[in-house]
């Protein structure tokens, strides 16, 4: 009970209290460590520095990342997971451990005999549980778990070449090895928070790499002589021609991870070193999204929530592939689906599937595009539709006709900036005096990494950089101003175990919106040019996706380099 004895002599705890938890720790046979955490007396990290002075073994502060798949191999999973400790490590003969109850007489004894068996010194340090947890995870990287399959996989081919048809006779076996291998990758794109997956043959081996917060990093390497198993044994999963090899194919499949139902989506690529296999995650968890999360605030907010609430009309977002437009139509349409509206959707693919709304996938293979999906949508008595991309002159005659006639209509459109849209709009051949009553706003957007919580660092910007700020602050409508806090100061990404050390946790979109108004409306009949729009958009208010950028970097969600990186095409 020492523990919670130096609490109460700290004044952390009144005695009365301390009593009351020694009795608690009796009862439950929990240690005091657990319920001082439980009841949120003090945090992890204040605990185990107390606990540390009291025990007088040093404090051990370590990513899991630091800790190398070599150095796990010395102490036995089961025995780390029983005892709570794991390696740190190596130095020589001496090996370092971290414990999170080094007074565990049992936990020293079986040290003792590891000691002996491995001929090793070990030296201990004192780790919080969240540190145990997730070095204990590391147990089960990708890497180290290909790596076990593989050794199992050499085992029953002995080393011969892999084909296609050898998988197809063993993928009714969910233990075969390739089907572990397929399962590992999967399961870690999931963990890891990837929007994709890729699985890529080189000269001489076949890589692995996850798209995270828009960028592909290479997670671990195969050997190529295994990529036609792998390859098939995905097309199986995903209900495709396994004996076609020479051309593209696209499919889909779903399967239950972390208890909820996730879908993958495969498109496999014929390459000069084999078949290329691009797997598209859509977790809802990470792709799905409320409408206040996307990122929109002040003028920008009010401006697409008056757009929503009106019960007929287009809103069309616009931006690049990967921009994030079909999250923020998503994040809409779950606004809008209700018992008493009836949501239908034309989707290339259905990405999420949404309770409650009539999604359906569009087939061009079959003359199933969106412009005859469109047609017979309007016989569904729909009160919202929403068009995945407006490609052609038929498809927009159709969106325009369907909000004429009292339909709220939402679609992606692709342009650089909000302002091109009613240009887009007109090249498709739309009658300028059908623009003005039909379209409610044009949305354009990007997505910039969103700087950790937990330790991203605020600092003084240099003097060139503070100047453009306040250059940009300057251009800002009256009103945006009111969101500049009072300080200039910018963050910086700094790295802790909570965001894997990038020092950036998720994506948040910068956004411009522009708003049909009577002047706006004018000047399309008039003099549609992009400088004209412009102009009106200055009179209303409209911030460029720079300047929301600004915005949100003086707020701390971003980086002024993020925001450049996304924003340098959009202004030209």
């Amino acid at each position: 009970m020492a523990l919670i004895e130096q609490l109460i002599q700290r004044g952390i705890l009144k005695k009365n209290e301390g009593l009351s938890l020694m009795e608690e720790v009796s009862k439950s046979g929990k240690k005091e460590e657990e319920i001082i955490l439980e009841k949120e007396i003090l945090s992890e990290e204040k605990l185990f520095e107390i606990k540390s002075e009291l025990l007088k073994i040093p404090l051990k502060k370590i990513r899991e990342e630091e800790v190398s798949t070599e150095v796990l191999k010395e102490i036995p999973e089961e025995t780390a997971k029983y005892y709570q400790l794991v390696p740190l490590e190596k130095r020589g003969q001496t090996l370092e451990i971290g414990m999170v109850f080094p007074e565990d007489l049992d936990a020293r004894e079986a040290l003792n005999f590891l000691s002996r068996i491995k001929n090793l010194d070990y030296q201990i340090f004192l780790i919080t549980p969240s540190t145990f947890k997730k070095i204990l995870a590391r147990y089960h990287t990708p890497k180290r778990e290909v790596e076990n399959v593989l050794s199992e996989l050499e085992e029953v081919f002995r080393g011969e070449k892999i084909s296609a048809l050898a998988e197809v006779e063993r993928a009714v076996e969910e233990e075969a090895p390739i089907s572990k291998i397929v399962g590992v990758i999967l399961k870690y794109g999931v963990e890891g928070e990837a929007s994709d997956i890729h699985i890529e043959p080189l000269r001489d081996k076949l890589r692995v790499r996850f798209r995270r917060l828009g960028r592909l990093y290479t997670s671990f390497f195969l050997p190529l002589k295994i990529l036609p198993a792998i390859v098939a044994r995905i097309k199986i999963l995903s209900n495709l021609r396994i004996d076609e090899t020479r051309i593209p194919q696209d499919g889909r499949f779903s399967l239950k991870l972390e208890g909820r139902e996730i879908d993958f989506r495969v498109s496999t690529f014929p390459t000069s070193g084999g078949e290329k296999v691009a797997i598209r995650i859509l977790d809802p968890r990470v792709g799905l999204k409320k409408f206040e999360d996307l990122g929109l605030s002040g003028r920008n907010f009010e401006v697409v929530t008056r757009a929503i609430q009106k019960p007929y009309g287009m809103i069309l977002a616009t931006g690049p592939t990967g921009s994030g437009k079909t999250t923020t139509l998503y994040a809409i349409l779950q606004l809008l689906n209700k018992e008493q509206v009836n949501v239908v959707t034309l989707e290339d693919p259905v990405e999420y599937y949404i309770e409650g709304l009539n999604q359906s996938q569009i087939r061009p293979e079959i003359n199933y595009d969106f412009a005859r999906g469109l047609r017979h949508v309007l016989r569904q008595d729909p009160d919202v539709i929403m068009v995945g991309e407006i490609r052609d002159q038929e498809t927009a005659s159709l969106a325009i006709h369907a909000a004429l006639t009292g339909h709220l209509v939402l679609s992606t459109l692709h342009t650089n900036n909000a302002l091109g849209v009613i240009p887009r709009l007109l090249d498709l051949g739309v009658q300028p005096f059908l623009i003005p009553p039909t379209l409610n706003i044009a949305l354009a957007q990007r997505l910039v990494r969103r700087l950790c919580d937990k330790c991203k660092k605020e600092i003084e910007p240099e003097e060139e950089i503070k100047e453009m700020i306040l250059k940009e602050i300057e251009n800002l409508p009256p009103e945006a101003r009111s969101e500049i806090p009072e300080t200039i100061s910018i963050w910086k990404p700094v790295g802790c175990p909570d965001c894997h050390g990038e020092g950036f946790s998720g994506r948040i979109a910068l956004f411009e919106v522009l708003e049909m108004t009577p002047q706006l409306g004018k000047i399309i009949l008039r003099e549609p040019s992009e400088s004209a729009i412009f102009q009106e958009a200055r009179r209303q208010g409209m911030i460029t996706m720079k300047q929301d950028g600004i915005i949100k970097v003086l707020k701390g969600i971003t980086t002024l380099e993020e925001v450049f990186r996304v924003t340098i095409q959009t202004e030209e």
